[in-house]
């Protein structure tokens, strides 16, 4: 028999074992891509799905029934097409993407439009600190599926540029999420 050597948190004292292992197992067969999971994801250079497993990540779709409650991160699978990406942005928070299939070139760059690119495939990643200006387009011939994560449940501030210009700090573009 083992012995719990940490408190459960408060809301899952006394529940049985089978309610965690339900509610705390996620399954891809399960989940749908969204699409729409992001604002700049209706912009052609910009289309991509995500797999929401833990928490709502960067959508901001925190009443999704499907996920799993977050605690301290999120985590997602997001799929991207050859061609396609998403629009430079920050987080309060560190982000990483960890690539499960394909290939996916990663960007950091900073406010004067300097940009440095790396590709990353299976098995490789990326964490890219809070405050650093970051993001990823698909260049190969192939699909990507990679992982997110983001270091923090909710209320993740997302600032993204989607003219493909860095806009000062002060006329953030994107959306608050809760």
């Amino acid at each position: 028999m083992s012995v719990a050597r940490h408190q459960r948190p408060s809301e899952l004292v006394g529940v049985p074992l089978e309610e965690i292992m339900r509610k705390y197992v996620g399954r891809f067969r399960d989940k749908k891509p969204d699409w729409a999971a992001f604002a700049d994801a209706k912009i052609e250079g910009y289309r991509r799905a995500q797999h929401r497993f833990i928490g709502a990540g960067g959508s901001g779709k925190h009443d999704d029934p499907t996920i799993i409650p977050p605690g301290n991160f999120t985590l997602s699978i997001i799929y991207v097409e050859p061609g396609q990406g998403n629009a430079a942005h920050t987080h309060e928070v560190e982000e990483c993407f960890f690539v499960l299939q394909g290939f996916l070139d990663v960007f950091v760059e900073d406010e004067t439009g300097k940009r440095i690119t790396t590709r990353l495939g299976p098995w490789e990643c990326i964490s890219c600190p809070a405050g650093v200006i970051h993001g990823y387009q698909n260049y190969s011939l192939e699909p990507v599926y990679f992982q997110v994560m983001i270091g923090r449940a909710h209320h993740i501030l997302v600032s993204a540029d989607i003219t493909g210009n860095w806009l000062p700090r002060l006329e953030r573009v994107g959306s608050r999420i809760q």
